[in-house]
């Protein structure tokens, strides 16, 4: 790989708040507090075990105006750039998800603060939502998609690596996240890795890869692992 080389061409990427993505299953649009939050409130309650916060530097909250009050302090701005998950079948916000680390002339980005209520866990919906973010920062011009997790998440890494990030090495105490140390795991792709990411996609949430069950035929991991440019060592430093 040739590290060293002229950037020609590029253009600043725009910012990507206020901006609306639909897809076949799912419209992604900025966080509306007033229009989203008591969705967002009722789907995350089905997560009787709060496991959806244990690496998240916040949460769980334990009333709507709680939770309410942090999406307004906190969730509202330009950077990080929150986007609702909203469901077709019946319009519900169903999970969160932000554009952050908006680095617009270096053109890099990251997605995180991803916040998968039980009811997009694990379906063809949650997995648009992703492409539709990654299309959105690769078509628009963005030289590099990030995604960081805390290094002890297991899932979040598995994930990062079946959307086709790379795993780029883990960045030892990098932040204290509600009193504990945070090992931060790194995962990336980059422009140049996007067509062949987009295939795969395509391929995963095709109609004819998914049987009446819901189930698909091929998972995105086995289309994904090929490209990737290192496998994550599992390595928590």
């Amino acid at each position: 790989m040739n590290e060293d080389f002229v950037v020609e061409g590029f253009n600043v990427p725009p910012h990507p708040k206020g901006m609306v993505l639909n897809g076949k299953t799912v419209r992604l649009e900025p966080l509306n507090v007033d229009q989203h939050s008591e969705d967002l409130f009722e789907s995350n309650s089905l997560d009787i075990e709060e496991l959806n916060w244990r690496y998240l530097p916040y949460g769980p909250f334990k009333t709507l105006e709680t939770f309410q009050k942090w999406l307004t302090d906190k969730a509202t701005n330009g950077d990080p750039s929150f986007l609702s998950i909203v469901r077709l079948t019946d319009n519900k916000a169903v999970g969160v998800a932000s554009f952050l680390r908006i680095n617009r002339n270096d053109g890099a980005i990251k997605v995180g603060h991803i916040n998968y209520s039980p009811l997009l866990q694990k379906t063809r919906e949650g997995t648009e939502a992703m492409y539709l973010m990654m299309e959105w920062a690769f078509d628009n011009g963005y030289r590099r998609y990030e995604w960081k997790c805390n290094a002890l998440n297991i899932k979040s890494r598995y994930a990062a690596q079946r959307l086709g990030l790379s795993y780029e090495g883990v960045f030892r105490q990098m932040a204290i996240s509600k009193g504990r140390n945070r090992n931060t795991a790194w995962f990336a792709s980059i422009d140049k890795e996007w067509n062949a990411l987009k295939a795969c996609f395509e391929t995963y949430l095709a109609d004819d890869n998914f049987n009446a069950d819901g189930k698909p035929k091929v998972s995105l991991s086995e289309l994904t692992k090929p490209l990737l440019y290192k496998l994550d060592n599992k390595d928590f430093s």
